[in-house]
């Protein structure tokens, strides 16, 4: 299975942000939209960073409640691992593991074209292992 699947069956909307709006709003929208990340995005096509719940709460930690006042482009991760549709779920399941992220941008010709999380990641996986499991008591019992 790959990303494009995974594309497919939850679509290829992303929520975005812009890099100068307050973290304030950057963790009211996370909240609105019962998510754990945002793309930073000037344009909504090209990935600039993206800001997680993660990077709001090791920002809380080291500059206390003043950071809410901070702009998005003070605290995103710049350096984004980035899939695209083509990407294997088991290669992506493995990079996210290494990695220790839970969000990756997909891009299809170097824009972006939807976003993965590691909750779609698992999914995927135990759909393809439920597929092998049938496949595998149909074949047993067709034999016997």
């Amino acid at each position: 299975m790959n990303v494009e699947a995974i594309l497919r069956r939850k679509g290829d909307q992303v929520a975005t942000i812009a890099p100068g709006v307050s973290i304030a709003a950057a963790a009211a929208d996370m909240r609105r939209q019962g998510i754990g990340a945002l793309v930073v995005s000037r344009d909504g096509a090209v990935v600039d960073g993206i800001i997680s719940e993660r990077d709001i709460v090791q920002g809380l930690a080291a500059l206390g409640a003043g950071l809410l006042d901070s702009k998005v482009d003070e605290l995103m991760t710049r350096r984004v691992f980035t899939c695209t549709p083509q990407d294997s779920v088991a290669d992506l399941a493995a990079e996210m593991t290494q990695r220790r992220i839970r969000h990756i941008p997909v891009l299809r010709d170097g824009s972006l074209a939807g976003i993965v999380s590691i909750g779609d990641v698992v999914k995927a996986r135990l759909d393809e292992m439920q597929d092998e499991t049938t496949s595998l008591r149909s074949f047993i019992a067709g034999a016997s």
